[in-house]
């Protein structure tokens, strides 16, 4: 039987952190996982580039039960922090649209680093373990059962990540281990996902697949994305989608404006003005994509000059142009998912340590929880952040 002061079950980004964190502070840490490398996520995130974190965090950026929650963790470890560690490792990175901040050359430096950070530490990182059983001993401390030994220790650190992506090793064993110890967790559901078409969609909308606009798009709670939009052969994907998925539900319509930023009335009164004879085909094509405006509008329709539509139908026009109401059949689930909206319940926990308030020693962080952030950064900052609350706490 091996002692350690710390484990951490979970290789992935918050569990690197954590560990990192507790060794600098002369822990002995022990990082368990089953996968046969570390930090698998992160090396195909931002198509493999790691949108590491973000300029702008704030606690508005993440969904969670309990909105105060992120507070003290976010704001005790900021992304200029993150941003300073990757710097002192000489990683080059850009800034993209709306603050993500993206490797220049590889999301295998960020995992580089990391493992660096905690070989700095003295935290060792141990693979392709299997645990078969946790308890927690009369003592306090906790003593887990493994495939090649067994081992104690007084902090255990659960940062075993959520349900997306099962292809990487996704399962629900944090959850499990929470259960287990009395710990509620809240229902999980695939976040930041793209959509699927209806079967009669389908058929109307797949060869539109690979067209891509620029949109806002609405929830029905009024949550609003102005980003791109993707037609594909399966659904409706691009940034724009895959963030207003975090808040619909399912058999909720959502609503597109598909001329972000343009005033739909007063354009198509202006053309009407300067050139009335113009058909509503070649209006519309100086607008969108000509393969979409023949999917989303009549044929009889667009074949009709200007002067010809009635007051009825370019009313209509103008409401399917800025907010057309569409009816997605589902998402993609788990599969292709970023991130598990819900998870641990934020209320069993220490805002401050990560710590579970009534299980002392036992500690969750990441995205096993009930914190999920937008698209852009904010989850791998979610993971930097909880991981350092509690690695200054085991």
């Amino acid at each position: 039987m091996k002692h350690h002061d710390v484990i951490i079950i979970g290789a992935g980004a918050a569990g690197l952190m954590c560990a990192a964190s507790a060794g600098y502070r002369g822990r002995d840490v022990l990082v368990l996982d089953n996968a046969k490398q570390a930090g698998r996520k992160i090396l195909i995130s931002g198509g493999g580039r790691c949108n590491f974190t973000n300029q702008k965090v704030e606690p508005l950026n993440f969904i969670c039960s309990n909105g105060h929650f992120v507070k003290s963790a976010l704001a005790r470890y900021r992304s200029s922090d993150f941003i300073e560690l990757v710097e002192r490792h000489g990683i080059e990175y850009h800034e993209r649209d709306h603050g993500q901040l993206f490797c220049n050359d590889s999301a295998k430096e960020i995992v580089t680093m990391l493992k660096t950070e905690c070989e700095w530490a003295g935290a060792k990182i141990q693979l392709k373990t299997e645990i078969s059983q946790i308890v927690k001993l009369e003592n306090g401390q906790f003593e887990l059962s493994t495939d090649k030994e067994t081992y104690t220790c007084e902090s255990l650190v659960i940062a075993t990540g959520g349900l997306s992506m099962p292809k990487l090793g996704a399962s629900p064993y944090g959850y499990h281990i929470a259960k287990q110890f009395g710990l509620k967790v809240l229902p999980t559901s695939a976040g930041l996902v793209p959509f699927t078409w209806h079967s009669e969609q389908k058929q109307k909308f797949e060869p539109l697949s690979g067209i891509a606009i620029p949109s806002t798009i609405t929830a029905k709670d009024g949550t609003q994305f102005s980003e791109a939009l993707l037609f594909t052969h399966r659904g409706l994907s691009g940034p724009a989608i895959l963030q207003i998925s975090n808040f619909w539900n399912p058999g909720e319509s959502i609503s597109i404006n598909l001329l972000p930023g343009i005033d739909a009335r007063a354009a198509i009164e202006l053309v009407l003005a300067n050139h009335p004879k113009q058909s509503l085909r070649n209006t519309l094509a100086h607008w969108l994509p000509k393969r979409l405006v023949e999917a989303l509008f009549d044929e009889a329709l667009l074949n009709k000059a200007m002067n010809q539509l009635v007051h009825k139908e370019l009313e209509q026009l103008a409401v399917d142009l800025e907010s057309w109401e569409i009816l997605m059949n589902g998402t993609e689930g788990y599969r292709t998912a970023e991130v598990t909206l819900g998870g641990v319940d934020t209320d069993e926990l220490s805002s401050k340590t990560m710590e579970a308030k009534s299980v002392s020693g036992l500690f969750f962080i990441g995205e096993v929880m009930d914190v999920s952030g937008w698209l852009g950064g904010f989850n791998f900052q979610w993971a930097w952040s909880s991981g350092v609350a509690a690695g200054q706490a085991v």
